[in-house]
């Protein structure tokens, strides 16, 4: 029996994939096995996962064919995926010795649907601890009820697959899986999915993942146009939401946050690229116009000045005739609700 599957996407990560897949060695187990997911990467990186596969135990290789994203990548490792829980890495960071044994076993300690776990981020030699905003630890919760309040950073705004391990009951459900394609934002519905769907969770201040921060061939250092896929990430959080049977509770949180992301992105609008800036204004225009214009306008007044005053200015442009559709691709962006 496979007691965790880890799920780990590669791609054109050659600088960082054999620190990773050193992490991984020192996290063997004879249960533990390790998806190694080649992204279609046109650097070293496959024949980097080629020799980790003859010496890394538990390791299987994937191939795409394509490049797909992040998302199609973890979605080939679920699907492979035989053991009792499952987590996820990305191919450019790394974890602690051992970490994975601890994770596994507070999970059976805990015995609910999925725990998620702080975490700690670096850029070159900085170090920052970030804390799962839930205030309640190693005690089982209701995940609906962490998705509130609507006006304070949550549970699902803590949206790091690779944060914590999920029961295979959820990937049998069909609540682990990505929306197929989407090249950032992946984590945004999927965190959603995850807190309206499972019946349990918990919050444990286990240490051991370490998140890379500041790689310039990471969709967040680039300026292209796949950072709009937070347009269509969101508007599924949104349609999913709606369709909720507690839609009047939780429509207002979801709609806030899209906000407050649009709001991001428009801030720093000056790393796009001038075509792709003038698409991500016209896009959010559209996203605005698509809301529920009651929970609209309560999120902009509930906003600070200077993100409420950005939006409402994309409104005036909608009155005129700006409008946008449905994105095509691009980044999630750290925003808090």
């Amino acid at each position: 029996m496979v007691k965790l599957s880890v799920v780990v996407p590669f791609y054109n990560v050659q600088t960082y994939a054999l620190e990773t897949l050193r992490s991984l060695r020192a996290n063997t187990r004879e249960d533990f096995e390790f998806l190694l997911v080649d992204d279609c990467s046109t650097d070293a990186t496959p024949e980097i996962l080629e020799r980790a596969v003859r010496d890394l135990p538990g390791a299987v290789l994937l191939r795409h064919e394509r490049n797909g994203g992040l998302a199609t990548a973890r979605n080939t490792g679920l699907d492979a995926a035989r053991g009792t829980y499952v987590t996820f890495l990305d191919g450019d960071d790394w974890v602690t010795p051992g970490y994975y044994a601890r994770l596994v076993a507070t999970a059976e300690v805990l015995g609910c649907d999925f725990v998620r776990t702080d975490h700690v981020q670096f850029t070159a030699r900085a170090r920052t601890v970030h804390r799962v905003p839930v205030g309640r630890r190693d005690e089982v919760l209701n995940p609906r009820d962490a998705i509130l309040p609507v006006t304070r950073t949550t549970s699902v705004d803590y949206a790091y697959a690779w944060a914590g391990i999920y029961h295979r009951r959820l990937l049998e459900r069909g609540v682990l899986h990505f929306t197929d394609g989407l090249r950032t934002a992946e984590d945004r519905p999927w965190i959603w999915r995850l807190h309206r769907e499972a019946e349990s969770f918990a919050v444990s201040g286990l240490l051991g993942v370490f998140y890379r921060r500041g790689v310039a061939s990471s969709l967040t250092q680039i300026g292209d146009v796949r950072q709009l896929d937070f347009i269509r990430a969101f508007d599924q959080v949104i349609a999913e939401t709606a369709a909720d049977p507690e839609a009047d509770r939780f429509l207002p949180k979801a709609v806030r946050t899209y906000c407050a992301i649009i709001a991001h992105h428009l801030a720093a609008k000056d790393r796009f690229e001038p075509a792709v800036a003038r698409q991500l204004r016209a896009l959010s225009a559209g996203a605005l116009k698509r809301l529920p214009q009651d929970l609209l306008k309560e999120a902009l007044d509930s906003m600070d000045l200077d993100r409420s005053d950005q939006l409402r200015k994309l409104r005036r442009r909608m009155s005129t005739g700006a409008s946008g559709t449905s994105g095509t691709s691009g980044t999630s962006g750290e925003a808090a609700a």
